[in-house]
């Protein structure tokens, strides 16, 4: 998409000379990107990120976020970081215990310089009603905190998805910034079916279920439809295959809400992406573990176009050579996640506003 007009990414690889440090390296590439155009005196920045489920190390560190608190402060704003409450089992359900997650895993006013706020709440359920008349979605619920800040900085950890294909700008925006009755509203027409034959009876789904929607009369997983989210989250804790994602489902549904969703999340206010595309993981860091990258290290990115981000990050990514894996399909996040595609959710972003797919890819040193 290089050469083609479109939004400018800039973008720098992860090697360093020494005496230079990566972080300084982040700090021009946002700096050159321009997000020290945005207004923001005495404007309370919320700095969307994730914070990594507890167990799982492949996470940005808060080194990361530092840079941009850092770049906020200087420029007389009120940075503070910010996710919300997931929808599924996991130690980031309540604001308690996400706090705990975030501190856990090295996130504090100490290491950050700023405070952390969780979105959505105590229990998820902290929201702006934010009207879009989307295609899909009427009124999006955004977290409280989200909705209310000035002004919308992501910084997201480019990776695989299990649904959406890749998880970057747009998905930290659109799901990321969703309530719990957001999220369900995302996930809503995604539903898993079991295949008897397959099933060991484990129990590992059950344990995955935030909704408590399995249960095992005869020693087989059955799914209860009328409370199942359809999350996803039973499909890839299954080691047996025996959950799958069934016929009426529909990740492309999924990632064009998700799209919608990034929209209202960032309606109205300025806001700047930055994106790093470093261990990309064949899952998302929603999960208390991951699995060795499936690529080399590719670089920092970053835009006022979260479209134009992702699709730069999501070609070059492509373009590496993989690590320990042949790719069979059309690209690594397609053989990867089978039945996904991610460009499914940034052109539906780009008919409704939210970006362009085409880029200029401005690379720095």
């Amino acid at each position: 998409m290089t050469g083609i007009k479109g939004s400018d990414v800039f973008f720098s690889d992860m090697e360093i000379e020494i005496g230079d440090i990566l972080l300084k390296k982040m700090r021009r590439v946002c700096e050159a990107a321009g997000i020290g155009r945005i207004d923001m005196e005495k404007k309370l920045v919320a700095i969307k990120l994730h914070f990594g489920e507890y167990g799982n190390l492949s996470f940005l560190r808060p080194n990361y976020a530092k840079v941009l608190a850092d770049l906020v402060r200087e420029k007389g704003g009120i940075p503070f970081l910010t996710d919300c409450n997931t929808l599924y089992a996991g130690c980031r359900k309540n604001a308690v215990e996400h706090l705990d997650t975030a501190y856990a895993n090295g996130f504090s006013p100490l290491t950050t310089g700023c405070q952390i706020l969780i979105g959505d709440g105590l229990k998820g359920s902290d929201e702006t009603l934010v009207p879009i008349n989307g295609e899909y979605v009427r009124e999006a619920k955004i977290g409280r905190a989200v909705a209310e800040a000035d002004v919308i900085i992501s910084l997201s950890h480019f990776k695989c998805h299990e649904l959406t294909g890749v998880g970057g700008a747009v998905k930290n925006l659109g799901m990321g910034c969703a309530s719990r009755r957001g999220k369900m509203e995302q996930h809503s027409e995604e539903k898993p079916l079991v295949d008897e034959g397959r099933c060991r009876g484990c129990r590992e789904c059950l344990k995955a279920c935030a909704h408590g929607a399995i249960s095992f009369p005869d020693k087989k997983a059955v799914i209860d439809y009328g409370t199942c989210v359809g999350c996803g989250r039973c499909i890839s804790a299954c080691r047996f295959d025996a959950v799958c994602a069934g016929p009426d489902s529909s990740k492309d549904l999924l990632s064009m809400k998700m799209a919608e969703y990034a929209a209202a999340a960032v309606l109205g206010k300025p806001n700047f992406h930055v994106s790093v595309v470093c261990d990309v993981s064949p899952l998302c860091d929603c999960y208390g573990g991951n699995s060795p990258p499936i690529i080399p290290d590719v670089g920092i990115f970053a835009s006022f176009d979260p479209v134009a981000l992702d699709s730069a990050c999501a070609r070059l990514s492509a373009a590496q050579k993989p690590i320990g894996r042949k790719v069979r399909g059309k690209d690594i996040f397609a053989d990867v996640n089978e039945g996904t595609d991610w460009r499914t959710a940034l052109e539906h972003a780009e008919r409704i506003g939210l970006g362009t797919t085409s880029y200029n890819l401005i690379e720095m040193k």
